[in-house]
């Protein structure tokens, strides 16, 4: 249906995540990707949505020659606890200390979309509330060496191992804790 809706666009997908570009090709998208990097800082007042929301756009920007018949979709993924932010880890340490402060925690999964055109620009989210069970340290460093935490908002990927063994409770959209909320995207583009 999808590609149908949007024949005569150009579809642009400012984003190197698998997942991201599975969903794509899942939702009969014809797409194109175009990175341009971006420092990913966000104004430290900013809580939740609003950092997502901030980063999505953010990562928008460099796309200055856009046309009427391009759509850039941009992203950014958050896991949100006791008020702080939770990116991706950028080491061994720093993805087991996002991982113990998770365990037997409920945290949030906020996920921003930017749909942008020459004329015109929608920021949507979506939240999903994950409950973790206890994880054991032995478990969080079995999930560290044995999978990739480092390109994962909160260093776990739901659709891994640790999704498997630790999710004891899910309040939202599973394809939200993926990356993308999918429905909310598939919306969007069909009431364009």
């Amino acid at each position: 249906m999808l590609r149908e809706k949007l024949k005569n666009y150009n579809v642009i997908l400012a984003s190197k995540s698998p997942r991201r570009q599975q969903f794509f090709k899942d939702l009969d998208i014809d797409f194109t990707i175009q990175l341009k990097e971006v420092e990913e800082i966000y104004p430290e007042e900013l809580k939740g949505t609003e950092i997502t929301d901030f980063l999505a756009d953010l990562k928008s920007k460099p796309f200055k020659d856009l046309t009427k018949n391009d759509i850039l979709i941009t992203s950014d993924t958050i896991v949100w606890l006791n008020e702080k932010a939770l990116g991706k880890p950028k080491n061994e340490q720093e993805a087991f200390e996002m991982l113990r402060d998770l365990s037997g925690k409920k945290h949030e999964v906020i996920t921003s979309i930017s749909i942008k055109s020459e004329y015109f620009q929608k920021i949507v989210n979506d939240t999903t509330f994950v409950t973790f069970k206890e994880l054991t340290d032995e478990e969080i460093n079995y999930y560290i060496k044995n999978y990739n935490p480092y390109d994962k908002a909160g260093a776990y990927g739901i659709q891994e191992w640790i999704g498997f063994i630790a999710i004891n409770n899910m309040e939202g959209s599973y394809f939200n804790v993926a990356g993308l909320p999918v429905h909310k995207l598939y919306k969007e583009l069909m009431d364009l």
